[in-house]
């Protein structure tokens, strides 16, 4: 507990960092460009096909006849709109977890591992195709449950439970593996997310719903329409920034267990962990084939 919320200020304290905050409005950028392109191509079309789904649909027509008879005739116009913003939403959650994961975590890795753990030995048990792999799997897996959610959502307490705990059970996934695989061999890794695995999935889960916060910007409906081009752009650069935190959270504590754990062994060994080598030896050297540097 001590170590889940030390690293819980640490990271905190990291965000106000000018790196992190300039490292924040990169994945804000390319997403924009991205829901430009969108609104540019693709807008038009997929709301003329949102629109035509719903008129073919006859329960749902004959309710906004209803509506349309009692003067809320503006209702179905703002329906597709709705629908399409409703069903990007999650999409944009995921996808600035990956964008974040990919441009921003190795950065604010760097950032904790150079400020406060110089001289913990990065021993390379990942690499980035692997971790490309694990990202793409648990998001499929997140995606499916995502769907399979959907109805579930129209039950008043579970869109407020079950979208958090599965953004919070990928950003678990993710980012176990992402900042720990420079540092941590295979064997190190799976032995902390053993060890910490409820810490990890709190930790996830907490981001998760801190994630979700953003909703309330469009939770108002009509109001968010209105503003949409000012609160999309904010709303997805609040879930950089909890995905940065979450980045930075993630990596003092896996950093400072996997130190802790080295030190654990080296203890148990009879070394310092000071006298762990930081580089192979080659086995020459000790053979004296090699002469002394």
């Amino acid at each position: 507990m001590n170590l889940l919320i030390d690293s819980f200020w640490r990271a905190a304290a990291y965000c106000l960092h000018p790196r992190v905050m300039a490292l924040s409005l990169m994945p804000l950028v390319l997403m924009a460009v991205a829901a430009l392109g969108f609104g540019y191509f693709l807008w038009d079309p997929t709301l003329v096909w949102v629109r035509a789904g719903v008129d073919s649909q006859g329960w749902l027509a004959s309710v906004l006849d209803w509506f349309d008879s009692i003067g809320m005739g503006g209702l179905r116009a703002l329906l597709a709109p709705l629908l399409i913003v409703f069903v990007a939403m999650p999409l944009i959650v995921i996808v600035s977890l990956l964008v974040v994961a990919a441009m921003m975590t190795p950065s604010m890795l760097n950032l904790v591992a150079e400020r406060r753990f110089p001289a913990l030995e990065r021993r390379h048990g990942g690499s980035a195709t692997a971790g490309v792999f694990a990202s793409l799997g648990a998001t499929l897996v997140a995606l499916f449950a995502l769907v399979l959610s959907v109805p579930l959502w129209f039950v008043p307490p579970m869109v407020l439970i079950l979208p958090p705990l599965i953004w919070g059970w990928l950003t678990y996934k993710v980012m176990s593996y992402d900042v720990l695989a420079e540092h941590a061999t295979k064997e190190e890794r799976r032995e902390i997310v053993r060890r910490h695995r409820s810490a990890l999935l709190g930790m996830g889960v907490l981001t998760g719903y801190m994630g979700a916060l953003p909703s309330l910007l469009w939770a108002s409906g009509v109001l968010f329409l209105a503003l949409a081009p000012v609160l999309v752009p904010v709303a997805i650069w609040i879930y950089t920034l909890v995905f940065a935190f979450s980045a930075l959270w993630f990596s003092h504590h896996a950093l400072c267990a996997l130190q802790n754990l080295r030190a654990e062994r080296a203890a148990s060994s009879g070394q310092p962990a000071s006298a762990l080598p930081s580089i192979p030896i080659d086995p020459r050297a000790t053979a004296g084939l090699l002469p002394p540097h």
